[in-house]
């Protein structure tokens, strides 16, 4: 399980025009599933990216979680962080869990977050999204359920 986890001051989602989800301050969480991923694979990643230390102080230091801060979460499902470059010029996704698993998988962390977080925002899975995003720092993580 791959998050893409971009610290953000406003993010928002649409499909064909209409506003799916939209936070301020907080996560914008682009989310790849692998066949082999898990639920408890998908705790650890969800508890991991909560806990995340990635907002200033009053010092300036990155010392606070979401939480500190009244944070919110946009998720995002994105196949797309499963792309093999390394044969050709056309990425393969052969790697990425199928549409039922990442499906369920996606619907799964949604669940979990919104035990922790009170401002939980979604896309729409499978659908042609457009995200936009205003990046603050820019402060982006990459979690890879492999290297936890």
């Amino acid at each position: 399980m791959r998050f893409v986890i971009q610290r953000v001051t406003e993010a928002a989602v649409r499909v064909d025009g209409e506003l799916l989800g939209q936070i301020e301050k907080g996560y914008l969480v682009l989310i790849g599933v692998a066949e082999s991923d898990t639920e408890e694979i998908a705790d650890k990643m969800v508890k991991k990216m909560i806990s995340l230390r990635i907002f200033e102080d009053e010092q300036g230091k990155t010392n606070l979680a979401l939480k500190d801060v009244g944070g919110s979460l946009l998720l995002v499902s994105q196949f797309t962080l499963y792309a093999n470059c390394k044969k050709g010029n056309r990425p393969s996704f052969i790697e990425a869990g199928s549409p039922e698993k990442a499906n369920a998988l996606y619907e799964y962390i949604i669940k979990k977050c919104r035990e922790s977080v009170e401002w939980v925002e979604t896309g729409r899975f499978g659908a042609d999204m457009k995200v936009s995003l205003l990046n603050d720092g820019p402060f982006t993580i990459v979690l890879d359920s492999e290297k936890l």
